[in-house]
């Protein structure tokens, strides 16, 4: 970690980790994932029969998990399917698996 012009700069793996982290930070993205790992893809009008929302804000947790390159998107007109991206989904399992081994038990508390 670096400061520049008092900004922090973030190793790429840190950035990478943290876009991760926030994707998958909320409950309706969890569920979409998990309804993803269940079947090759899907269309936005199957997660509005699955989940009980409007369209549009599975949309915005689509377009959430997308820009996190957790999910792609092929555009079928007038639908775009969806399915998890399988290499950043790897990508992700490693990076958290990196994070949640450091052993932060050998640090005192206060």
């Amino acid at each position: 970690m670096k400061r520049t012009n008092q900004h922090i700069v973030y190793s790429d793996v840190t950035e990478q980790t943290a876009r991760f982290a926030k994707a998958l930070s909320h409950p309706v993205r969890l569920a979409i994932l998990k309804h993803l790992s269940n079947q090759s893809c899907c269309f936005t009008g199957d997660l509005v029969a699955v989940l009980p929302m409007a369209q549009s804000t599975i949309s915005q947790h689509l377009k959430e998990l997308k820009d996190a390159g957790l999910i792609q998107g092929d555009i079928l007109p007038p639908r775009v399917k969806y399915c998890i991206h399988q290499e950043n989904w790897n990508k992700a399992k490693r990076l958290f698996e990196t994070l949640f081994n450091q052993d932060f038990g050998s640090i005192s508390c206060c």
